[in-house]
């Protein structure tokens, strides 16, 4: 039977997935300053058997007609926030096993000072740490905060980190062999010379000659995550992660999705069970299918279309409400120009497959009202969410969810309380949560080190010799 593995999205912010969701009386998310409201939350998720709280993270923040938006100050959409990174350290010190996953873009920083960053946090969390690779969210923004006139086109900013993650895992792997730090007060060595290895590297984006600093952590490489469906991002993820989110509609499309990832996983040598596959899912689960169903009512009345369109205009750069509502969004080519370059697996959703119509920027406006950038949703009682995750799992060939709160932290309480001891009981989740790295809880396998069939051992150490 297959286990199912759980992690939870999170921002460092008022609210999760761009919907509108602080000023109700079950969030406590306006404390998103203040370290204990995210070590409850930490300790919650440690002590009910979740494997990692998943932070995204950014620079960017909605922008329509280049500026930003008056009701995403006043609802809180996507903006503010706070750097969750820094959160880490702290939330490792107080939990036993939960693993920690933050974002990070192949865009902006120098490939070294990430994987010095990452490096340091695996240390400081004892191998807890992923690493959320994105190659450009709300790129537009970014690009102007930065100082630069542009961003690279979607799939060119995918080119590019590819090369970026090269290097990164040529840092980790190949710097270091295992045993060269010593650190032999009585010998007086610290570091073994003759184990360390000049690292020089030359590609199209990025260049690096030297030494890394930072000696081997225990997972060495993080545990790599993804995100994105689009065409491209699914080839990214199989070649490159060892955790994917897709961006799950429907059963039909997710478990296309993650065939297609599995077969591309596959075709490049890798072992296609080896990449886990999860979806964003919103669950609102009481003690009885009313409750639930009353709960979630009261988070659908506080969106609006305002609210939509200003997500929308965030992560693609498209104002919906500026668009004809009665076409689709090819009504964007009238101009001349492409239908965006930032959030395209948000684009290509709505843009009709397999025979199916595209949907009018009516009809996407009404599906994300309440959902915004949120996977699957659910609305049950205990019994009904578990046989839910149960079918998705054996229908889909996914490994697992990653919990997308309305309200934080009450939606998480409701769901360790009621849901955890049901999956248990049917033996989806361990009866005892797991520990050791995050590497080993999430991909189920002894070892901390990347496996043997991931691209990144070929910068190894061993490997180069």
């Amino acid at each position: 039977m297959k286990q199912i593995h759980l992690g939870v999205f999170e921002v460092a912010g008022p609210q999760v997935g761009g919907t509108l969701s602080w000023p109700h009386p079950r969030s406590d998310s306006l404390r998103y300053h203040e370290l204990d409201f995210w070590i409850h939350m930490a300790q919650l998720l440690d002590q009910a058997g979740f494997d990692f709280l998943f932070f995204a993270d950014g620079f960017g923040f909605p922008s329509i007609d280049g500026d930003l938006p008056e009701l995403a100050a006043r609802g809180g959409i996507n903006f503010p926030g706070i750097d969750p990174a820094l959160l880490i350290p702290v939330l490792a010190q107080a939990t036993e096993r939960l693993g920690f996953v933050v974002t990070s873009s192949t865009g902006l920083d120098h490939p070294v000072q990430t994987a010095r960053r990452f490096a340091t946090l695996d240390h400081l969390t004892g191998g807890r740490i992923g690493w959320n690779i994105v190659t450009g969210a709300s790129a537009n923004t970014v690009a102007e905060l930065f100082g630069h006139s542009t961003m690279k086109a979607h799939d060119d900013r995918y080119d590019q980190a590819d090369e970026y993650v090269d290097l990164a895992m040529t840092l980790w792997e190949g710097s270091w062999e295992d045993d060269a730090f010593i650190g032999d007060k009585e010998s007086q060595v610290l570091v073994d010379r003759s184990k360390l290895h000049r690292i020089t590297f030359e590609g199209q984006h990025f260049r690096s000659t030297g030494y890394f600093t930072v000696d081997p952590s225990p997972q060495r490489t993080p545990v790599l995550f993804q995100a994105g469906t689009s065409a491209r991002g699914r080839a990214y993820a199989a070649r490159n992660a060892e955790c994917v989110f897709v961006q799950g509609t429907t059963i039909a499309a997710t478990k296309a999705n993650v065939a297609d990832i599995r077969a591309q996983a596959a075709a490049l040598g890798r072992d296609p069970e080896s990449v886990k596959i999860m979806v964003g899912l919103t669950v609102t689960v009481a003690e009885t299918s009313e409750l639930a169903a009353a709960q979630r009512k009261e988070f659908d009345d506080l969106q609006t279309d305002e609210v939509v369109a200003v997500l929308y205009a965030g992560n693609t750069g498209i104002d919906l409400l500026a668009l004809d509502p009665d076409r689709d969004l090819t009504q964007l080519h009238d101009d001349g120009g492409p239908i965006g370059q930032m959030g395209q697996s948000n684009i290509d959703r709505f843009m009709g497959k397999n025979g199916e119509p595209a949907l009018t920027v009516r009809e996407i406006l009404d599906q994300l009202r309440g959902r915004g950038t949120r996977g699957l949703q659910l609305v049950g009682d205990p019994i009904e969410v578990a046989d839910e995750l149960e079918r998705l799992v054996d229908e889909t060939g996914l490994d697992g969810f990653l919990l997308e709160p309305i309200f934080a932290p009450a939606d998480l309480e409701d769901f360790a309380r009621l849901v955890v001891p049901e999956l248990r009981r049917r033996g989806r989740m361990p009866a005892a949560a797991g520990t050791g790295t995050l590497r080993e809880q999430v991909l189920g396998r002894p070892g901390a080190h990347l496996s043997a069939d991931h691209p990144g051992t070929k910068f190894s150490v061993t490997s180069a010799e």
